[in-house]
Order: C-alpha cells, then sequence, then structure tokens
C-alpha cells in the first residue's frame, strides 16, 4: 500500500459544514488506510474544476448547499466526469435516500454529521478505490 497521502475534496457552501466533516473523518480514519488530505470547495465550479484535475480520492457533497446541492452536482459529475471517484453524499434528512439514489452517490450519510458514521462509510469507499477490481487485474 502507498503512503502518499489519499486527497477528500469536501464541498458545501458552509465553512462549518466543511469543518465538521474534516474533524468528523480526521487526518487519519483507519490504520489501514493512509492519511487524508482535504480539499475545501464552497461552488458547483470548484468541485467540477478539481475533479476534471484528478487526483481526487473521494468527493464528500453537502446535499443541503445552495445554490447548488450535492445531490444534483453528484448526478451531472456522474454523467459528465469519466471515473470519477467515489462520490459520498451528505443529506438533509434520511428520508431522502430516494434522492441519493437517482444521484447515483456512492454513499450517503445524514446531517447532523455523526463522525462514526461518516467514518464508516468514507472508509469503505476509499478502501474500494484502493482495492483494484477483477476488470483492472484482467488488463494488468
Amino acid at each position: 500500500m502507498s503512503s502518499d497521502p489519499l486527497t477528500v475534496l469536501v464541498y458545501s457552501d458552509n465553512a462549518r459544514t466543511r469543518e465538521q466533516v474534516r474533524l468528523g473523518l480526521g487526518r487519519k480514519p483507519a490504520t489501514d488506510l493512509p492519511a487524508l488530505e482535504f480539499v475545501d470547495v464552497a461552488t458547483a465550479w470548484a468541485v467540477r474544476k478539481q475533479l476534471r484535475a484528478g487526483g481526487v480520492d473521494l468527493a464528500i457533497l453537502d446535499g443541503e448547499a445552495a445554490p447548488a446541492g450535492g445531490l444534483g452536482i453528484c448526478r451531472s459529475v456522474k454523467d459528465e466526469i469519466f471515473q470519477a471517484p467515489p462520490l459520498l453524499v451528505l443529506l438533509g434528512r434520511p428520508q431522502d435516500s430516494w434522492l441519493a439514489a437517482w444521484s447515483r452517490a456512492d454513499g450517503v450519510t445524514s446531517h447532523p454529521i455523526d463522525p462514526f458514521a461518516l467514518t464508516e462509510v468514507a472508509t469503505r469507499l476509499l478502501r474500494s478505490r484502493l482495492t483494484p477490481t477483477s476488470t483492472e487485474l484482467v488488463h494488468r
């Protein structure tokens, strides 16, 4: 396993939400994962720019952000960016899980941010990013 840090993009128009995500995950959320580096963004334009540039291992998108919510951004990223990283969406309420399915989010958790739930979903998605799939093994 590489010791290079993993990059986590955190999108919200609310600086406090971004801070809660960073604090909830911490720099080393699991012993089997490298340390995390965070990229904070506050606009949909910045999300797309960062994801198109590459190098992001996980994107966490606030579904309650305005004017562009994380659910809509998630759906457009899935349509527009080839091999986008896993996308985790923060829902305003658990009853909105159908919206997460519509957005094609890879992972979901709810506000208020629960550090344990966030870490569980984020580490699962990061591990999937680091584990080669069977098709990648065939092509090597």
